[in-house]
Order: structure tokens, then sequence, then C-alpha cells
């Protein structure tokens, strides 16, 4: 539980600073263009490459914020934003509970492999580029139930509401690990960032409840096999592996490079 609650108190404390305007000396924004401390630019660099393709311009202050979120997610954080920062997040992660709690977890009304993402963020970059119009930012759920929330609107729960239907009735963390094109976008970005799961097999018990609560259960193809890193760019950073083992063999862990290429 400890990740968990770490999880929500950030989620919660983002969506706060940009509710609030006392606190714009500190976050000032949303998710997909803010100012951080009154002077550094952050922005989404998904939705800055969909903005460049649509316009075939380039803002230098945009480009520097989406360079800086980029390199701390590329090179240290990896994919955490789904986990940690998407508001989205809570409501799969709720509507996953909802599921095992009505014991739906092993049933699938539709199943798609989870590489559709990567096509879906295909298409929309060439959408945008074809069409002039940043075609995911536009109607990209998550910057609707954010900006909702910030100015205090109400449409973001029927958004929500389908979020949470499509996850807990018909396939399971549907929308962020098989649809989401920021998700498949920050994975690509995430294969080398330094804060990585680490995995010790002479520790391991083999219950498997890792694979039980992880969101992206073949990132821990090594469990009951050898001691490894978790490599893939598509592990979240959530901790749901880390809080339920019993075991201690699994932990967040910080990389050495050179060893890790030698290896």
């Amino acid at each position: 539980m400890k990740y968990l609650i770490l999880r929500r108190m950030v989620q919660f404390s983002i969506l706060v600073l940009f509710s609030f305007g006392m606190f714009d000396f500190v976050l000032k924004g949303n998710l997909s263009s803010s100012v951080l401390f009154s002077s550094v630019p952050l922005s989404d660099p998904f939705a800055y490459i969909q903005l460049v393709l649509a316009s075939l311009q380039v803002d230098l202050i945009a480009l520097s914020g989406a360079l800086i979120v980029f390199l701390f997610y590329a090179i240290f954080a990896g994919r955490a934003f789904c986990a940690w920062v998407c508001p989205v997040n809570i409501i799969t992660d709720f509507a996953y509970y909802i599921r095992v709690k009505l014991r739906f977890n092993q049933t699938k009304i539709f199943n798609v492999h989870k590489n559709l993402r990567y096509y879906v963020m295909g298409f929309v970059l060439i959408f945008s580029f074809l069409f002039s119009y940043p075609v995911f930012e536009e109607f990209s759920y998550i910057g609707i139930i954010q900006r909702e929330l910030i100015f205090g609107g109400i449409s973001w729960l029927f958004i929500a509401l389908i979020i949470f239907c499509i996850d807990a009735f018909f396939s399971p963390r549907f929308i962020c690990s098989h649809f989401c094109p920021l998700g498949a976008f920050w994975a690509l970005s995430s294969r080398f960032s330094l804060l990585k799961i680490k995995y010790n097999l002479q520790k391991c018990t083999q219950c498997y409840k890792c694979l039980g609560v992880c969101p992206e259960k073949q990132v821990l193809w090594m469990i009951g096999k050898e001691n490894q890193n978790v490599k893939s760019g598509e592990c979240i950073r959530c901790g749901k592996c880390v809080d339920v083992c019993e075991d201690d063999a699994l932990g967040f862990s910080i990389i050495n490079l050179r060893r890790e290429n030698e290896k």
C-alpha cells in the first residue's frame, strides 16, 4: 500500500496545484502546457509533436518545455507519468479493483493485443500531419478530465464513466495498457531510463502475487527465472509488485549503466 498511497498523494497534489490560483507561483497551466516556479516551461512532448506536425511550425519555448519533460522521463523516471501523474490512472485502478471484487477478472468481452496502442500513436501522428490538426490533443480524455477537474466542470464524469465501464466490464486495463497513444509514447521513450524495478530470484518464493497485480504483466517475464531488472519501457513504475511482494524480492533501483551494458 505504500506506493499506492504515495501515487495518490502525488496525483492529487498536482491537481490541487493546478486548480488553485494561490499556487500559481509553483505550477500554473495544465498537463499539456504549464510553467513551474513562474519561469520553467513544461510541455507534453507528445502533444508538442502533434502541434509541430499539424502547424509545421516550431515554438522554441514550447520546445524547451517538451525537452525538459521528455528528458526527465526518458533518462530517469521512465513511464512513471502513467502511474504517478495521469488522473485517468485513478479511474482505471478503481475499475480493476471493482472487476476483481465482482470476479470479472477472468473474463473479457473483447480481447486486443497490447501493441494496438503503438498503432494508435502512429495514426495520431500521421493524421495530425495530414489534417493539420493535433488529433489526440484535441480529443484527449486525459486532457478533458484534467481540465474539467481544474475548472470545476462536470462533463469529466461522463468520460470517466465510459472509461470505468470499459475497463471494469469489457476488457481489463484496456484504456491504459492497450489503447492510449500517450502511454505508447512514454513506453517507447523509457527503455533506457535509470529508475527500474529490480528482481532477486534468490529471495523469491514464486507466489506470483506480483503478476496478479501488475498492469503490464509482460514486463515481469523474469519472475521465477533469473535475477534481472525490468528493462521494458512498458513498466509504469507503479510499485504494485513491490507493495505486494512479501519476500522483498522486488524493489526500486537506480541502475548502473556501465554494469548494465556489461551484462
